[in-house]
């Protein structure tokens, strides 16, 4: 979405418009996002602010995807540390997990998602926990973040950081790894997915 649907808040010249007429033609849409900030809902929101004509079912972030991965390797009501925002702490407990705020309370893993409030405490807090044997979990690697502005800090700058004081490599979700696309083809119920995107090492890669 960040780039290909909308930059910051400024719409793209063409985006909706060009969803709306493939759907029209038959083609289903899938909004598929490596930003875990947002829910479903509020991903729809921005959408519809934007001519999209969106609904959440169309919906798959990032959260949702490592949410289901640790689903496939954690125990349902394990607890978890976050570092992230709204989108990210919904996806993990629609899935059961239970979020810690510290990592005193053992936590089994640290999930990172990108959150523009996140601080050192926060991040040193994940440490914590990661060199106390908690498995490090990122929503996805992206260095950089598209804004109306330029290139901002993505995600995977600040796992790079926590990375880099734990020593530890992260499980990552996300695109260019293949679950986000399965998962959104699934919620979008086709068969023969066409992406399009504005990075050729995420978007066209996956």
């Amino acid at each position: 979405l960040d780039g290909t649907a909308w930059s910051g808040d400024e719409t793209i010249e063409y985006a909706a418009a060009s969803v709306i007429e493939a759907r029209e033609a038959g083609m289903a849409s899938a909004f598929v996002t490596n930003n875990a900030m947002r829910t479903p809902q509020q991903v729809t929101d921005k959408l519809n602010s934007m001519d999209f004509q969106a609904t959440p079912d169309m919906v798959m972030t990032s959260a949702m995807d490592i949410a289901a991965i640790m689903a496939e390797e954690l125990e349902e009501g394990s607890k978890v540390f976050v570092i992230g925002g709204a989108g990210l702490r919904l996806a993990l407990e629609e899935r059961g997990f239970i979020l810690v705020d510290s990592a005193d309370e053992e936590p089994v893993a640290v999930v990172q998602g990108l959150d523009k409030k996140v601080d050192w405490a926060l991040l040193s807090e994940g440490v914590y926990a990661i060199n106390a044997g908690a498995l490090h979990v990122a929503t996805n690697l992206d260095a950089t973040l598209p804004t109306e502005r330029g290139f901002a800090l993505g995600n995977g700058s600040l796992v790079a950081a926590v990375v880099h004081a734990s020593g530890k490599e992260p499980l990552a979700g996300g695109k260019p790894f293949p679950g986000i696309y399965t998962r959104a083809l699934k919620r979008a119920g086709g068969t023969r997915p066409l992406a399009v995107g504005d990075r050729l090492n995420t978007d066209h890669v996956g």
